[in-house]
């Protein structure tokens, strides 16, 4: 992949990027429509989305006789049924998939067992992510790890060395988010005050999970489930974190320390209007429209369509890529606060090598 070329003189020169985004009340408050639920739509999506991937499950399970790779290709296929159910679980977190607060908890902890990603913590931690996205302070919590240049600079030689390789494609992309999904996320990982009591309760999610888990397998057979069930989740894994990792990893986006934080320019430069087929859209319950769902978290998935339509000017926003385009986030690793982007590592030897790596004077 080639690096992106940079010159000296764009580099002393503090971008409009890092400028915040206002927004008339009036659009605002547009968005507000959006945000009412729908029994109807919600039923559909349950049946479309929970039908689909139990029958291509059991369709697995029943081509290990022929073949895994038919088992694969079918894996596959249902991971983004998995994904449409954990679309469903992540909007029961942000209260917007349906109007019953009792109905969205049941809805919210079915869906996790297809996940296992337990849904009051993972919604808890969530909803703390989008109150601070793009907050320096807190850049840990929902987003994928990310240091600035300043921190990479003063960084051991070993501790350089581990974050490089966390950062490379083959760990980010496979090994991190099989580990986040069966190691990371049954732990209380999060260090803020109202996170002290959520470990019984995490614990017993866990605990829930894993019985569900011996019952299949007592079942099927362990192998079998095994084999149908982990491609899937390892898979889901895979998806679900190319999509975090697209959503804020971008080259242009926002990442502020707290005193000058914006919400509003976090939802529309923090977050991309990732441009990908309609029928990958659909199977991700439209979560590319990520600036909107940022500006809005109370919109559900199945409305997001319609407000990007009915509101032309979402789509003038500056953080709009294709697939195509996203590729080429793989190179990001550091952000550089003088410049307010995202930067690759042979740009930051490079920076460094010409004694250009330091804390902008408005953040000392």
């Amino acid at each position: 992949m080639r690096e992106k070329s940079w010159e000296l003189n764009q580099y002393t020169m503090r971008q409009n990027i890092s400028e915040k985004i206002t927004l008339e009340k009036e659009k605002i408050q547009a968005l507000a429509k959006y945000a009412q639920e729908h029994k109807s739509k919600a039923t559909i999506q349950i049946i479309n989305s929970f039908v689909p991937f139990i029958g291509i499950w059991i369709l697995m399970y029943l081509s290990l006789d022929i073949s895994y790779w038919l088992t694969l290709a079918l894996g596959v296929v249902n991971t983004f049924f998995l994904v449409r159910i954990f679309i469903i679980q992540h909007d029961c977190g942000h209260q917007s998939f349906v109007k019953n607060r009792t109905a969205q908890k049941i809805i919210g902890h079915a869906c996790s067992y297809f996940s296992t990603i337990p849904f009051k913590y993972w919604a808890k931690s969530h909803n703390v992510h989008h109150k601070t996205n793009g907050q320096l302070e807190l850049r840990d919590i929902g987003d994928v790890p990310t240091f600035t240049t300043v921190e990479f600079k003063n960084f051991s030689k070993a501790k350089r060395l581990m974050y490089r390789i966390y950062r490379a494609p083959v760990v980010m992309f496979l090994f991190a988010p099989v580990y986040y999904l069966f190691v990371q996320i049954r732990s209380v990982k999060v260090k803020l005050p109202a996170f002290k009591k959520e470990k019984r309760g995490l614990l017993l999610n866990n605990l829930l999970i894993l019985a569900v888990f011996i019952i299949l397998g007592f079942t099927l057979g362990w192998v079998s489930f095994l084999l149908v069930h982990l491609t899937i989740l390892v898979l889901f894994s895979i998806v679900a974190m190319w999509f975090f990792y697209v959503q804020h990893q971008h080259e242009h986006g926002y990442k502020q320390w707290k005193k000058d934080w914006d919400y509003i320019t976090a939802a529309l430069k923090g977050s991309t209007y990732y441009k990908i087929p309609k029928l990958f859209n659909w199977l991700t319950g439209h979560i590319g429209l990520h600036h909107i769902h940022h500006l809005n978290p109370a919109i559900p998935n199945y409305n997001l369509k319609k407000c990007i339509q009915e509101n032309p000017w979402l789509k003038q926003v500056p953080t709009v890529i294709s697939f195509k385009d996203s590729l080429k986030l793989m190179s990001h690793k550091l952000w550089d606060e003088t410049q307010q982007r995202m930067i690759s590592f042979r740009e930051f030897y490079e920076l460094d090598r010409r004694n250009l790596i330091s804390v902008p004077v408005e953040n000392k």
